[in-house]
């Protein structure tokens, strides 16, 4: 773990712990109005994540507090078990919206970086790696400070949003059944999700495991507004569907995100991804949900934003991925 960074006057840094998760909850949520994730999270969203993407806390985390002993800023370092391209490792932080431009947030990059390099020579040193910072649209300041890292844009994305008052009827699709999710077939999905997206940008491989902590496995996971696309027995398609009752509470309504979605490479071309997520919408209807969100790539190589615009979506928010490129630091 790398030395604890200088920070400003008043303030004092130190390995993040697990007591600190409802203070992080806390400070995400107040820099809510600012930064505009579209996220509300809770403690319990808070432990989920860490857990799920296998942080801990004192050597992947670090807290910043003031002269009070509040929470002024948080970062964490983490890097999925698997990859295809590079060994992509992941720094997120925040500071609190009044403590804003005294340094803090320099001095958490400046850790998570040297932290990040940790991780690559320990992990993966006979493979190329990238240190990635991913930076909303609303978030101009951070983005000057990666440029100054030296980071550079690699990936944009959209979260897109539709209103579920006035969804389109079912779309057949011949020989295929649209089902809701079950847990027998929880691993055909694990694996047909795989299938789906091996030529997609950022994406690896997900074991059982990863496969149930990252999604299946999710408290906000809702099988019963997921849908299926079964043709002769097999899953050809999917949508996972997922709540997060932290948000529904802060927004004072609830939103349905639709969080994997995808559809076998040897049956696409047919309309199966937009019925599935017609007939996922509609159960998220009956359900109360007043809207629905997603994520894509805006250089996905389905084309999936052409298919979600199609579909009544709109772009309610951008996300640029900035990448740090390390190379091998041994010969493999």
């Amino acid at each position: 773990m790398p030395a604890l960074p200088a920070v400003p006057d008043g303030f004092v840094a130190r390995p993040l712990r697990t007591d600190d998760i409802p203070a992080v909850a806390e400070l995400l949520v107040a820099a809510e109005p600012l930064d505009d994730t579209g996220e509300f999270p809770d403690a319990d969203d808070v432990a989920e994540e860490w857990s799920s993407r296998e942080i801990d806390p004192a050597r992947d985390g670090l807290a910043v507090h003031d002269a009070d002993g509040a929470l002024a800023g948080v970062a964490h370092v983490s890097a999925p078990a698997t990859f295809r391209d590079a060994f992509r490792i992941h720094l997120e932080g925040r500071v609190r919206p009044d403590q804003r431009g005294r340094g803090i947030g320099g001095a958490l990059l400046d850790w998570q970086l040297e932290r990040g390099a940790e991780v690559h020579a320990a992990r993966h040193p006979e493979a190329p790696a990238r240190l990635l910072v991913g930076i909303m649209g609303s978030q101009p300041s951070l983005e000057r400070l990666v440029r100054g890292r030296g980071l550079s844009a690699e990936r944009w994305y959209r979260t897109m949003e539709r209103q579920l008052s006035d969804l389109p009827g079912p779309r057949p699709v011949p020989g295929v059944e649209f089902v809701p999710f079950s847990w027998d077939r929880d691993d055909e999905v694990r694996r047909a999700h795989n299938a789906a997206f091996t030529q997609h940008h950022g994406s690896s491989e997900r074991d059982p495991a990863a496969w149930r902590a990252l999604f299946t496995g999710q408290r906000a996971f809702r099988p019963d507004l997921s849908v299926l696309a079964v043709e002769a027995g097999v899953v050809q398609g999917y949508v996972l569907s997922y709540v997060f009752e932290s948000d529904t509470a802060a927004r004072g309504y609830r939103e349905v995100g639709l969080g994997q979605i995808g559809v076998l490479p040897g049956a696409r071309g047919r309309g199966i991804a937009a019925a599935t997520i017609l007939d996922a919408l509609r159960r998220a209807a009956a359900d109360h949900c007043r809207t629905s969100a997603l994520d894509v790539d805006s250089d996905n190589v389905t084309g999936a934003m052409r298919l979600y615009e199609s579909l009544g979506f709109q772009t309610v928010r951008t996300r640029v991925s900035w990448s740090l490129f390390r190379p091998p630091t041994t010969a493999g």
